[in-house]
């Protein structure tokens, strides 16, 4: 694992953050935890985890990652339940990446289920929708 910064904004470094989820060693404890480790897998590449750690009733067969796609920063901005007993939360959220030079932002509140004793994303709404 990597002694750097993590991609999720948490100021920990990669492998003491979602490291350990990423690398399979332990399972997001919450929520906001498993939001944070499929951002970091997002700007790492990791299709892999992200296809792991979706709900088999909304995850697609395959997951291409768009390349050229640069992912720069995450901010938090609500959590409802979601905690380490909750069997469901969500976590509103705001990426931003540069895709062909031109920055965009992604805003989505995330649902999450527990399936199996372990926190997968279930699916995510515009909070704004235009």
């Amino acid at each position: 694992m990597s002694d750097t910064a993590c991609p999720c904004g948490s100021n920990r470094d990669f492998a003491e953050c979602c490291g350990p989820y990423l690398d399979g060693i332990s399972a997001a404890p919450t929520a906001e935890a498993l939001m944070r480790s499929r951002y970091s897998a997002f700007v790492r590449g990791e299709a892999d985890y992200l296809l792991a750690t979706w709900h088999v009733d909304t995850r697609p067969a395959a997951l291409e990652l768009e390349p050229g796609l640069k992912w720069l920063g995450l901010r938090i901005v609500a959590v409802a339940a979601g905690g380490a007993d909750a069997a469901s939360g969500t976590v509103e959220f705001v990426a931003r990446c540069k895709r062909g030079g031109r920055a965009e932002r992604l805003h989505e509140v995330s649902r999450f289920v527990r399936s199996n004793g372990r926190w997968v994303y279930l699916n995510g709404v515009d909070p704004q929708p235009r």
